[in-house]
């Protein structure tokens, strides 16, 4: 199975996914990832790509795409030229099951993520056959919207510690506890998470649609 996990930025798609892309490589599923933005400094954006392959290599994704869109300043650009790059990569890879931001996160670029998201996986468009959005600490929960209802919980608990420690390598995004980016509050959320539904640790995620 193709698996594709869009994210806005560098650390998400390890913060909002990452005990399920070890998940899904476990079950050798092919995962793929589209990074839509970088940094306008070229040095830091280049630092920040080494990082993010020694992670996806780790992760064991099959492979990287970029637009390189710069970050947080994807409301400069028409909805509709981003809504095309990513329907191109989804036509390129043909992934059954696609990841994505939740439409109302604080961050602007992960709202447009997910609104472009949408456009490009139209049922009537393509083969995608399940769409969900996923929650990134410190965006989703501070846009203080009930919206993120999550219907979907995936058990991370053999794969808590490996995204922690992976997490290490993004150490410029990493913050003090009680800071919710820090390694300890991303632990006590994941096992929170999971409490829900009677498991150690888990990811959860809003089902958008699924074709049966």
């Amino acid at each position: 199975m193709k698996i594709l996990i869009i994210a806005a930025h560098p650390d998400d798609e390890l913060m909002g996914v990452g005990g399920t892309i070890l998940k899904h490589v476990k079950k050798r599923d092919k995962v793929y990832i589209l990074m839509l933005t970088k940094s306008e400094n070229e040095e830091e954006a280049l630092n920040k790509k080494e990082k993010m392959r020694k992670i996806h290599k780790s992760l064991g994704i099959e492979k990287t795409y970029f637009l390189d869109l710069p970050t947080t300043k994807l409301d400069t650009f028409p909805q509709k030229d981003i809504n095309d790059k990513i329907s191109e990569k989804i036509k390129l890879i043909e992934p059954e099951i696609v990841y994505t931001h939740h439409r109302r996160d604080l961050n602007s670029d992960h709202r447009i993520a997910f609104n472009a998201t949408l456009v490009a996986t139209r049922p009537a468009n393509c083969n995608v056959k399940k769409l969900l959005s996923y929650e990134v600490p410190s965006s989703t929960e501070w846009s203080f919207s009930k919206s993120f209802n999550p219907n979907s919980f995936v058990e991370i608990s053999d794969f808590l510690s490996e995204k922690i420690e992976l997490m290490k390598i993004y150490d410029d995004e990493l913050k003090d506890y009680p800071h919710p980016r820090s390694l300890k509050a991303l632990e006590i959320f994941a096992r929170a998470r999971g409490t829900i539904v009677g498991v150690d640790a888990a990811e959860t995620f809003m089902i958008i649609f699924e074709k049966m």
